[in-house]
């Protein structure tokens, strides 16, 4: 063994194991904070304000715009994971193998919710259906992210919206016409996988953080106290215009939690009773080194943290 070898190999195992740690510290100081479920009743209403501006109250509060909110990714590659030479903060864990920093992921066009989904929102669905969810899952601005949602709480949302945007007349002619007429093909409502959520973070170019290489207190929530309503920070310089990719709260994926590379066709692979799901994007109260374009986490399917949301995505053209 060569001594850069053994450097490398030195350095690789010490990052394992300062992210083993992280994720032990953060599995312990869950269980401490976990309290047990206070499920709601079924709603009428949550008291949430029919004229917030920029959503459409007769549309389940998504965004005013002939998509409703949804933002075009296009087909094609992008570069996924994480060069410590180049990103500095990067964890072992966004390496691509031992052979390379990154890979190129080549995925279809799909739909991206310019914003996390909200509290009018997600108690939009609450009244619509009845779910029962956890009595802090609805508190929060209407207009700020909802949290407190475990991951079946996030795909429950996305059944019941994708089902009612096909069949209201409420839906926008353009929506409703590639939702339905996609040539043979199912495009649904879902969660993102992890490679379509650092698509749309950060673009085809491999930048650091959906505006740049450089943490920018101006242009994301984190490092902060609290929530924020979703796009109160302008992001001129992201990729498609979206908000709050960094900061805010921790969104879900529908990834397995998993070794890269990263491959779309096994992303379902392997699963088991203990699976944890990709989580994207840091929180409000997170550092700059957690709010990476490229940054993991891993959450139990059925936590709910007043720092975890999830925003949705329209795919399978």
């Amino acid at each position: 063994m060569t001594p850069n070898d053994s450097t490398r190999r030195s350095t690789s195992l010490a990052g394992l194991a300062v992210l083993t740690v992280l994720v032990l510290v953060v599995t312990v100081w869950m269980s401490f904070q976990s309290q047990p479920s206070r499920p709601t009743p079924p709603v009428d209403s949550v008291g949430v304000p029919s004229d917030l501006t920029g959503f459409r109250s007769d549309a389940w509060f998504l965004p005013d715009d002939e998509l409703l909110g949804f933002v075009k990714i296009p087909a094609g590659p992008f570069l996924m994971g994480s060069d410590a030479t180049v990103d500095r903060l990067a964890f072992e864990n966004e390496r691509w193998s031992d052979d390379q920093p990154q890979g190129l992921v080549d995925l279809p066009t799909f739909y991206i919710g310019r914003y996390e989904v909200t509290v009018a929102q997600f108690a939009a669905f609450v009244t619509a259906t009845g779910f029962r969810v956890d009595a802090q899952t609805l508190q929060g601005p209407p207009d700020g992210p909802v949290t407190a949602v475990s991951w079946p709480d996030a795909l429950a949302y996305c059944r019941w919206l994708d089902t009612t945007l096909k069949e209201s007349p409420q839906t926008p002619a353009r929506l409703r016409e590639f939702l339905l007429e996609a040539h043979g093909r199912n495009p649904r409502v879902g969660l993102p996988t992890e490679a379509e959520w650092e698509k749309a973070a950060r673009g085809t170019d491999g930048r650091i953080y959906p505006w740049g290489n450089d943490p920018n207190r101006n242009r994301a929530n984190y490092a902060g106290l609290g929530r924020t309503p979703v796009g109160s920070f302008d992001c001129p310089e992201c990729a498609f215009g979206l908000a709050d990719m960094s900061g805010n709260a921790w969104e879900w994926t529908r990834s397995p939690y998993q070794p890269y590379p990263y491959d779309t066709l096994d992303d379902r692979a392997h699963l088991d009773a203990d699976s944890l799901w990709v989580m994207r994007g840091g929180s409000y109260a997170d550092s700059e080194q957690n709010v990476r374009a490229a940054i993991r986490g891993g959450g139990d399917p059925g936590v709910r943290r007043p720092f975890m949301g999830f925003r949705v995505v329209i795919s399978g053209f």
